[in-house]
């Protein structure tokens, strides 16, 4: 394993690299005291996931997981700036609103384009060259490998989607990032059991699906955003910090995690069945 103070690489050598970028609530002073509070901030942090997904490693995969906040910046987002949803609402690379469009910067305290460049060079470079390195090192040992980048949301937020997001949110760039027997086998492992599932719906995948998922080199990339009701207590009324996040609650997770554990199983043998001749 390779660590720094925000950035973790735990290195398996199965074909299977899983991403982990927004559980990060660390936000460095000098930004956090321009924020209109630390409980907004950290808000819309992707809670429980690296708890949710921590048998990964116990499965030969590498996983690469930042401590940093997204509201420091959002590594999923293109660096151009360009939106990955046009004409819908969503946040940039570095946010100055929460998902439901409460102001997270005080009245003229957001990042200039000078910070949100120190912040890319900073943090979002350093996150992609570890996955991009940690890819290199895993295509030399298989013909074939999955990325599976790992999200979550609170299930009603309707600045963004109507109504209730399904509990298994598939993104493959429409089609693009992944082959789509990888796409049928995922599909397979969360269907049923009382979850619902969707393809391509109102998360297609990220910066780091769509750039990474190169099929025709042997890299296939997914992105699964889970709806928070599937693994988690999430209150469908107005949130506080008394009531956001909720606890960890493994027993309450465990319907979810077994498909997820499914999941990645899927993922695994997809990737070594590239390998047979």
């Amino acid at each position: 394993m390779t660590a720094s103070a925000w950035l973790t690489v735990t290195r398996g050598d199965a074909p299977l690299l899983v991403s982990i970028p927004h559980t990060g609530t660390d936000i460095p002073a000098a930004i956090e005291d321009r924020l209109v509070s630390p409980w907004l901030a950290r808000k819309d942090a992707d809670w429980w996931i690296d708890r949710l997904y921590d048998f990964a490693a116990g499965l030969g995969a590498t996983v690469v997981h930042t401590a940093v906040s997204r509201t420091v910046i959002d590594v999923n987002r293109d660096p151009s700036g360009v939106s990955l949803y046009p004409g819908q609402a969503t946040t940039g690379l570095c946010p100055v609103e929460t998902f439901d469009g409460e102001p997270l910067y005080r009245s003229g305290q957001e990042p200039d384009a000078a910070e949100i460049a120190a912040r890319r060079e900073t943090y979002f470079e350093p996150y992609h060259a570890a996955l991009a390195a940690e890819i290199v090192r895993l295509r030399a040992l298989h013909p074939r490998v999955v990325v599976y980048d790992c999200h979550s949301i609170r299930s009603v937020i309707p600045r963004l989607f109507e109504g209730a997001l399904p509990n298994f949110n598939i993104g493959t760039n429409s089609g693009q990032s992944c082959d789509p027997a990888l796409t049928a086998g995922i599909e397979a492992a969360v269907s049923g059991g009382g979850f619902d599932r969707v393809t391509n719906g109102r998360f297609k995948g990220g910066f780091i699906t769509r750039s990474l998922g190169r099929p025709a080199d042997g890299v296939h990339a997914v992105q699964m955003e889970l709806a928070c009701r599937g693994y988690m207590a999430d209150p469908a009324g107005p949130l506080g910090p008394e009531t956001w996040p909720a606890p960890w609650d493994p027993a309450f997770a465990a319907p979810m995690r077994d498909r997820l554990v499914s999941v990645l199983k899927t993922c695994l043998a997809f990737a070594l069945e590239g390998a047979r001749p």
